[in-house]
């Protein structure tokens, strides 16, 4: 119990061994199917495991065991084969581990792919499981590598549900604000008054310089959306930008079409205030 302790308390805690040949660049994201090492306690002890996606739980690590490096550079492990299968659901975060060379793994007496992950490759190329990765590598903010799912599923059926606003997401994401209008635009032709989907597509907009056409989309979504949730964001994205470009025409105009959604609101209202004193409103 001790050991799986301290284990938790290392995926946490980073204090780098100068003396490591090991690189420590990698965040858990970057490490699908690969088998990584957490940094050394202060005796030299490595703990090491696989990362990969179970499409319940998330990213995991199945625990490997513990080694250390001797002065030749040899990977020393004590445990030979693997008795007990102990897994760890990881969060995304920017800690840091350090990828196995390919090399080492027969001195850690691991397979470079373990038996057991066919288990979750199953239906690998299917729509539905590219879908879903792309969704989970959006959620941590990955979204190159979400975009090489999304773009797979893409090709074999565009009319995915959800799959036109998640492209756009990772779009919008990588700064590609006119391959987000495109598909967004095509999403809302088949739903025009989804709210998330408006909501990237006003995004976008602003972002590419259309104000005028945010302004457009962000009226109708006002008048005809039922689903009010993005309405203060989109009016502040839009007034926000204003601001940026010091239009105080546009900027005194938007905030009085849609100060009702603005003025007061927990997150948005303080910034409203300070742009409006900064203007002189």
């Amino acid at each position: 119990m001790n050991k799986i302790f301290s284990f938790l308390f290392l995926v946490v805690t980073f204090n780098l061994s100068a003396q490591s040949p090991l690189k420590f660049d990698k965040r858990y994201v970057q490490c699908e199917d690969k088998w990584v090492a957490f940094p050394a306690d202060s005796t030299g002890v490595y703990n090491f495991g696989f990362i990969y996606i179970d499409e319940t739980a998330g990213l995991t690590l199945e625990y490997g065991d513990t080694f250390k490096i001797d002065d030749k550079g040899k990977f020393i492990t004590e445990k030979k084969v693997k008795i007990n299968s102990m897994k760890y659901r990881l969060q995304p975060n920017n800690n840091l581990v350090a990828l196995i060379p390919e090399s080492k793994l027969k001195e850690l007496y691991v397979d470079k792919v373990p038996d057991w992950l066919k288990n979750y490759k199953r239906d690998e190329n299917s729509i539905i499981r590219l879908f879903r990765w792309g969704f989970m590598y959006n959620g941590w903010n990955e979204c190159e590598k979400a975009l090489e799912y999304l773009e797979k599923a893409n090709k074999i059926d565009p009319d995915l549900k959800g799959l036109r606003v998640e492209l756009a997401y990772s779009y919008n994401c990588l700064g590609r604000y006119q391959d987000a209008i495109t598909v967004l635009q095509k999403a809302l032709e088949l739903n025009p008054l989804d709210a998330y989907t408006n909501k990237e597509l006003i995004y976008a907009e602003i972002k590419n310089g259309n104000l005028d056409n945010a302004r457009v989309v962000c009226r109708k979504v006002f008048k005809e959306c039922q689903d009010k949730t993005y309405n203060p964001e989109n009016a502040y994205n839009i007034l926000h930008a204003f601001f940026l470009k010091k239009d105080v025409a546009n900027f005194k105009s938007w905030l009085a079409e849609s100060d009702t959604y603005l003025i007061g609101d927990p997150k948005f209202g303080s910034s409203v205030e300070q742009m409006k004193k900064e203007f002189k409103q």
